[in-house]
């Protein structure tokens, strides 16, 4: 079956006039922007909406914008415009690494932060990348806004805390001094989904040591981020041995499905080796970062 179940369909105009539109329609709505994920489910008949709701005019929701100690990005933020934007390199390289394995130049150019988050694939890039950051998720809805962490965002596969009648609208960054990020993907083609991938986050003490840190798997069988691998890197200088140690946490960590893409054994040496890329990588960044800031 390629042909979507018949629907309706209305275009918003604002994130108030969205609201009342899935309160009018219920839980039969769905939000539409890049509709990249969405439209092949309601073609298989794996999603049948009875209403479409477009959301392509809420510029309101298309922003970048620094405040304070954190970066706001509107969930209606396209791919093209994270991977473009120079200030989104400089604080956050991990999302620049991560926008360009993400699928090709025309899914960028459409699908959205916001669409991203909400579908919850497993296999989805900048679930890992918000994970790492620490990202906080801004959702509106008829009580009004709430924050969520994104432990709190998202609660397993395909699953957010979203509401039926509620709106993710922005997506919040905290900017860290000394820190650096990074992402490693590993995929059977240009812009197809991960075999495998690692993001890392890693924020250096004045003495160089490693103050705080994240590591987080996509398409490996693990929610959120890594434990084991903050408390092991805590406290400690970076090196090629802790890199190992973190590694192997990550694969004993993980819990990935055999498939198409590869046996299980081999989805755990890839979080073992992106790992330790990643680390290495975030590490490398952070210190350049650091020594920016002495020299400016």
């Amino acid at each position: 079956m390629q042909i979507p179940a018949p629907f309706d369909y209305v275009r918003a105009t604002t994130v108030d006039n969205a609201l009342e539109l899935l309160a009018r329609h219920g839980p039969d709505s769905r939000i539409i922007a890049g509709g990249h994920s969405l439209l092949p489910m309601m073609k298989l008949r794996l999603a049948r909406p009875e209403w479409l709701i477009d959301i392509n005019d809420l510029y309101e929701l298309d922003y970048i914008l620094r405040d304070g100690g954190e970066l706001r990005v509107g969930a209606l933020t396209r791919h093209t415009t994270l991977l473009e934007a120079d200030e989104i390199a400089t604080l956050f390289p991990i999302v620049r690494d991560a926008e360009r394995v993400i699928a090709d130049p025309v899914v960028r150019n459409r699908g959205t932060i916001g669409g991203s988050l909400c579908q919850a694939d497993p296999a989805e890039d900048l679930s890992t990348v918000c994970d790492v950051l620490g990202a906080v998720a801004v959702i509106r809805g008829p009580a009004g806004e709430r924050t969520l962490t994104m432990q709190e965002f998202h609660r397993g596969p395909y699953q957010t805390a979203v509401g039926q009648d509620e709106l993710l609208c922005e997506v919040r960054l905290p900017v860290r001094p000394h820190t650096g990020s990074a992402y490693e993907k590993v995929e059977r083609r240009v812009g197809d989904w991960a075999v495998g991938a690692a993001g890392a986050a890693v924020t250096l003490a004045e003495d160089g040591s490693i103050a705080d840190a994240a590591v987080g798997l996509t398409a490996l069988g693990l929610d959120h981020t890594v434990a084991d691998v903050a408390g092991l890197l805590r406290g400690k200088r970076p090196s090629e041995e802790l890199f190992a140690d973190a590694g192997r946490l990550a694969a004993e960590a993980c819990n990935p499905v055999a498939d198409q893409r590869g046996p299980v054994d081999y989805k755990r040496h890839l979080a073992d080796e992106l790992t330790r890329r990643v680390l290495r990588k975030a590490c490398a960044r952070a210190a350049q970062t650091a020594a920016q800031t002495q020299e400016g």
